[in-house]
């Protein structure tokens, strides 16, 4: 890894830093929204040298980023709230005085993720990255490659409907694919991925259901939210709540863990994407019926 790209800039990125990272760009400090050993976005990075300010969504130590002295902090841009990672409504107010240190940058969280990619890949090479790295070369041919199967899976399956759904001990809530670029690929590329029909007016992320309404909504296949699932989820939370095996992928056991809203790289997507594709090419198309 190297210490940082040619350019002279000292950067903060948050949740987005693979996307930095993987070009060669070392920033001086990164914000999570989580532990940083579980956070997938910095699995199998040399953080060596980065200074964590902060591993917990809403709580940053702005006193120890000012300390790093930064040129620039860069986060994604989330259009439903029309602000960037760290400064969303819901942070703790010492924490938004993070934008008064440095110029604030990111992508958006639009309408693909090939397209986030992308607009890393290009502010990298604006920061002095070599982006022609063969490795950078290589993921992108596998992301293509994924694409490619991913679309061959859906399309032996145009019935196979899904839901993208993250759980919790008080309700259940169905992603909404305006607001998740990866939904909006997957259906763009075949797959039929449930639009909620009232999602929450303050979050429009989510429609949330209460647990007694989890059958809403019969999907063929669930996607679950990465963030939660591990192999053994489904039927824990079958154990858990009752009525969640009233969805019929559920109780046929057809679920697959979906990359909510932490993609940044075309070597992350096409893993992910290569996890999916085996799922559906497994998947009943007629479970909920």
């Amino acid at each position: 890894m190297h210490e940082r790209a040619a350019s002279s800039s000292r950067h903060i990125p948050r949740l987005n830093g693979s996307a930095l990272i993987s070009f060669g760009i070392k920033p001086v400090g990164i914000y999570t929204d989580e532990p940083v050993k579980t956070d997938p976005n910095l699995k199998d990075l040399d953080l060596t040298g980065i200074t964590v300010l902060g591993e917990e969504w809403g709580k940053i130590d702005v006193e120890k980023a000012a300390s790093l002295a930064p040129d620039l902090i860069v986060g994604d841009w989330w259009p439903a709230e029309k602000a960037y990672s760290g400064l969303e409504e819901g942070v703790d107010e010492k924490s938004k005085k993070l934008k008064e240190l440095a110029p604030i940058v990111g992508i958006s969280q639009g309408e693909s993720i090939v397209d986030l990619a992308e607009g890393y890949e290009n502010l990298a090479k604006s920061l002095g990255a070599k982006v022609d790295d063969p490795k950078v070369a290589a993921n992108k041919q596998r992301f293509e490659a994924a694409v490619t199967a991913f679309k061959t899976a859906t399309a032996a399956k145009p019935g196979l409907t899904a839901a993208a759904m993250a759980p919790s001990d008080e309700n259940l809530s169905i992603a909404n694919p305006k607001y998740a670029p990866e939904l909006l690929d997957f259906q763009r590329w075949g797959l039929k991925v449930i639009n909620p029909e009232r999602p929450d007016p303050s979050f429009p992320y989510w429609e949330t259901i209460s647990w007694e309404n989890a059958d809403k909504y019969q999907p063929d296949l669930i996607l679950w939210d990465s963030r939660v699932f591990t192999p053994t989820v489904n039927a824990e939370y079958g154990k858990k709540q009752p009525t969640w095996f009233k969805v019929k992928a559920a109780k046929a056991g057809a679920a697959v863990s979906w990359p909510g809203y932490w993609l940044h790289t075309y070597g992350d997507f096409a893993v992910e994407l290569e996890k999916l594709t085996t799922a559906i090419s497994a998947a009943d198309e007629n479970v909920g019926n």
